[in-house]
């Protein structure tokens, strides 16, 4: 039998002990912030079917779904044996026949196709949050995966804009928990960009002109004008356009500019009122002692390619690391009518954890509580000290403190080794001498120095 060489599939990761406790400090921060402003968790599963999800995320979003192949004997019909597979351009149509199913692209439709089928069951509005893994047939990159998690929180049911300033809220205070300092939230409001492709005369292109201007940060304002040509757009557009993209000045500025430029517009104004009425909730909360560390920018070229968002969006990314977004959602108004369930409105976040691991990572900015696993290593030199240590590594894990006795009796040096390794900060050593005495050896493991005390005594340091 052949060896099989272990390789991990591009853009996926294993993630080791130490990894886990510094990712688990990220959900667990995060959901904590959720809970307090009143959401509950559920989960859906990791695939859904593949009518579920297509027709969601645009064409460009379509492509990156993962499809999986059914079991058994695809080619079994005689429907499927009669398949061109040399004719060009059938790659589409055979999807449907060998694919019913696809891992879930993101969390917001799941959850759009579970607010539908559990109709009866829930309160609106309905406010959740879900932590889970999401699959994009991706180009894997530096803070780009094909598979990762996602920490989302919506409510559906409500066409309040205390909402969205919630959500600002609720950025500012995880990512701030999270030890961040330097960040920016972008808001911007997909009627306003309505009401830009109106007043240029090209309503119908509205996802064209979104698609290409939310790429002005990676391809810059020349690469957005040959794709803006390319999609249609003529060069008089472009030159009522550009003023417009490369808006400048102050959150206030930008919409007495915008309210100019718009002022044709039903549906741009509609769109700035918004924008102004999220403002408003913030600057009142911060009236009334919110501390807000993010810097929050009314962004004109923030598109968030998505067909399903209708009103406000926003975007995150941090100032003190290279890094792409690292959250970002919005509002999206009938989502559910795709499931039958018609004008619920909704309007939800969602944090990059992976990338936001590589940030803190980066920055040094997971506390030591993030990296410790086992706290206390109780040593095994012999039979009676392995007797002895058995009630007190107990006695260890009943009062909540992680405890390991070493499973069989070896040299001081491989213990340690052991302690080392797992970066376990405090060592219990028990000879015949403490077990006469009653007081135990304390080791530091960082700083070396040795303390003899007894189980309470050691219990009430490390507590």
């Amino acid at each position: 039998m052949s060896v099989i060489k272990p390789s991990l599939a591009k853009g996926t990761r294993d993630f080791s002990p130490v990894e886990m406790v510094k990712r688990n400090f990220i959900y667990d921060t995060i959901k904590t912030v959720f809970r307090k402003y009143g959401y509950a968790e559920i989960q859906t599963p990791s695939f859904e079917n593949l009518s579920t999800l297509t027709g969601k995320y645009g064409d460009e979003g379509d492509k990156l779904i993962f499809k999986i192949l059914n079991s058994g004997d695809y080619l079994k019909d005689p429907k499927k044996k009669s398949f061109d597979f040399a004719a060009e351009d059938n790659s589409n149509k055979l999807i449907p026949l060998i694919s019913e199913k696809a891992l879930r692209y993101d969390l917001t439709v799941p959850f759009a196709r579970y607010v539908v089928m559990h109709q009866n069951d829930i309160t609106l509005p309905f406010k959740r949050f879900q932590v889970q893994p999401v699959w994009r047939a991706d180009r894997p990159q530096k803070g780009r995966y094909r598979e990762f998690y996602q920490c989302d929180v919506d409510v559906v049911g409500s066409e309040s804009l205390l909402n969205e300033a919630e959500f600002i809220l609720i950025y500012n205070e995880a990512l701030s928990k999270l030890g961040l300092k330097d960040f920016s939230i972008k808001i911007n409001n997909r009627k306003i960009l309505s009401g830009i492709a109106e007043i240029i005369g090209k309503p119908d292109l509205i996802i064209d002109m979104t698609v290409a201007i939310d790429k002005l940060d990676k391809i810059g304002l020349d690469g957005v004008s040959k794709e803006l040509l390319e999609r249609g757009f003529t060069e008089q557009d472009l030159e009522k356009l550009r003023p417009v993209i490369l808006l400048e000045g102050t959150n206030e500025e930008k919409l007495a500019s915008l309210k100019e430029v718009l002022a044709q517009s039903e549906t741009g104004l509609k769109g700035i009122a918004e924008i102004e009425q999220v403002f408003g909730y913030v600057d009142s909360l911060i009236a009334y002692g919110l501390p807000l560390t993010a810097k929050l920018e009314l962004d004109i070229t923030l598109a968030r390619g998505l067909n399903y968002y209708t009103g406000c969006i926003f975007e995150v990314k941090t100032n003190e690391v290279a890094m792409g977004s690292i959250g970002g959602g919005g509002r999206y108004d009938d989502l559910t009518g795709m499931f039958g369930l018609k004008d619920l409105t909704g309007v939800g976040i969602s944090f990059g954890a992976d990338r936001i691991y590589d940030v803190l990572e980066e920055l040094n900015l997971f506390p030591a509580s993030a990296e410790v696993g086992t706290k206390v290593l109780i040593s095994n030199f012999d039979a009676e000290a392995e007797k002895y240590a058995l009630p007190i590594v107990q006695q260890f894990r009943n009062a909540g403190i992680s405890a390991e006795l070493y499973p069989s009796s070896a040299k001081l040096k491989k213990q340690m080794a052991y302690a080392d390794a797992k970066k376990i900060p405090y060592v219990i050593l028990i000879g015949g001498d403490e077990i006469a005495s009653g007081e135990l050896t304390l080791k530091d493991m960082e700083s070396g120095e040795q303390k003899k005390l007894t189980v309470l005594g050691i219990l009430e340091l490390l507590k």
